[in-house]
């Protein structure tokens, strides 16, 4: 895995995203879909989530476009210091866990870890602790009559 795979991952997910598609693909597999990465898995993850968030768009309204604010600050003017914009940012920028937004100074001290270091770390997490839902008992009920049915 790299920057190839995360441009590819991009482009092929992006555009469906994009185009308002119900259904994005190709997540967690590599090497032509020959093989399927638990890394690759969890870094398509974070992608889709942010395309989803780029696919809502940006409302624009008399609350969100604030004209009195862009009239106080002007074009050279810090928003960032803005009531309003502390309000809306957080509704507009993305969350991620495995992209890693610090600086490189703050990077380094934490182990110079890769995306894909950290996607094996989340994976390896994952795979220790988390307890599936069980599944109810008309739902078990229902798999055992369609494998009956089948057999």
């Amino acid at each position: 895995m790299d920057a190839q795979i995360g441009h590819e991952k991009t482009l092929t997910g992006l555009m469906p995203a994009l185009a308002k598609t119900r259904l994005i693909y190709g997540m967690g597999m590599i090497d032509m879909g020959i093989a399927v990465s638990y890394e690759q898995l969890l870094i398509d993850a974070e992608f889709v989530r942010m395309f989803k968030r780029a696919a809502l768009g940006i409302e624009v309204n008399e609350d969100t476009l604030a004209l009195e604010v862009i009239e106080a600050v002007g074009p050279a003017g810090n928003y960032l210091g803005q009531k309003h914009t502390r309000k809306h940012m957080r509704e507009e920028i993305s969350t991620v866990k495995l992209i890693d937004r610090k600086s490189y100074e703050a990077w380094e001290r934490e182990g110079s870890l890769d995306i894909v270091q950290r996607a094996n770390k989340e994976a390896r997490r994952i795979l220790a602790e988390h307890e599936p839902a069980r599944l109810s008992p008309d739902v078990i009920r229902k798999m055992d009559e369609i494998i009956a049915k089948a057999t």
